[in-house]
């Protein structure tokens, strides 16, 4: 009723659940449904297994959604393949990152490591600290590097780390390989926190089982942190392997160490990677940018849908 009422030009929903309440609306409206997945059931259930928590339809109702709404923005050119082989139409997709704040996110000065010739080296981990997300496999490939250490941001707040489930098991990792006086966890940090961290770190890493999309690569990038990320998802389209870092087989603790040494063991591999970062996030990743393509596609849609209306 409030659509019809405020006559609305389109409607750009997000995740499944929201994408079927806004075709059930738009049957009743024809106002234009523009469509964000951000993750897919399909993905989930092909690298989780049992673990997966969505409900069984899920794959059939984003299979339906696909073919439902006028236009599809995916993140990535993977979920654009996912996309198709439930059905999608590729003409009906359209490929737009997620963006990054370069205002927040920019380079600044090394406040530790080896650029101020101290050591050990320091590698960051920012993110959920669930299985899938690979801090583990970071932790395992430290066992590797003993000059390295290890800072690991997220998770619960500080006063929770002790009794936090994921801390817990991560830490018996850390002792299993003998790298525990080398692994600091953080808890969660606010946005306002994170470039500071991000510049304190000589390597980024981002090693998931599999991902949407993925900002961490690409805030560290804008602040001039050379990454090391698994070949997965949209790491594919945002990590340039040979230019702003490399990618690595996920769940691949050795080729990750070896990938890790490889560069500690470089500094002009390194900066030259830091220094390529920030302008590729400018180029394509800043959020003016994001909001431009975003509205040519809405302009797209409601020309198309416009069009179609019998005078």
């Amino acid at each position: 009723q409030r659509w019809m009422n405020e006559h609305f030009d389109l409607v750009h929903s997000h995740f499944w659940m929201s994408g079927i309440a806004a075709v059930f609306a738009a049957e009743a409206t024809g106002i234009p449904v523009t469509h964000t997945f951000h993750a897919l059931g399909s993905v989930k259930r092909r690298y989780q297994g049992s673990q997966d928590t969505s409900p069984p339809e899920r794959i059939g109702l984003e299979a339906g959604l696909c073919n439902s709404v006028d236009r599809v923005i995916a993140t990535c050119l993977d979920e654009v393949h996912e996309l198709r082989s439930m059905g999608l139409d590729p003409a009906r997709a359209t490929v737009i990152p997620c963006g990054v704040d370069v205002g927040r996110f920019r380079p600044g000065p090394r406040l530790t490591g080896s650029d101020t010739k101290r050591q050990p080296y320091r590698l960051l981990s920012v993110g959920r600290l669930v299985e899938r997300k690979g801090v583990q496999d970071v932790i395992r490939a430290l066992e590797q590097l003993p000059d390295a250490e290890l800072v690991v941001v997220g998770g619960p707040t500080p006063d929770s780390l002790a009794l936090d489930p994921d801390v817990m098991r991560l830490s018996k990792v850390a002792a299993s390989v003998g790298v525990s006086d080398r692994v600091q966890f953080t808890g969660g940090v606010s946005q306002e926190e994170m470039p500071e961290l991000f510049c304190s770190a000589d390597l980024v890493t981002s090693v998931p089982w599999y991902e949407p999309f993925g900002i961490v690569p690409l805030e560290a990038m804008a602040c001039g942190r050379p990454v090391v990320g698994s070949a997965v998802g949209g790491l594919l389209d945002t990590i340039v392997p040979g230019v702003t870092g490399e990618l690595v087989p996920p769940r691949d603790p050795v080729a990750l160490a070896q990938t890790l040494r490889e560069l500690l063991d470089d500094p002009a591999r390194r900066n030259a990677y830091g220094r390529a970062g920030p302008a590729r996030v400018r180029d394509r990743y800043r959020w003016e940018r994001i909001a431009v393509r975003t509205r040519a596609v809405y302009a797209e849609v409601t020309a198309s849908v416009t069009s179609e209306v019998p005078s």
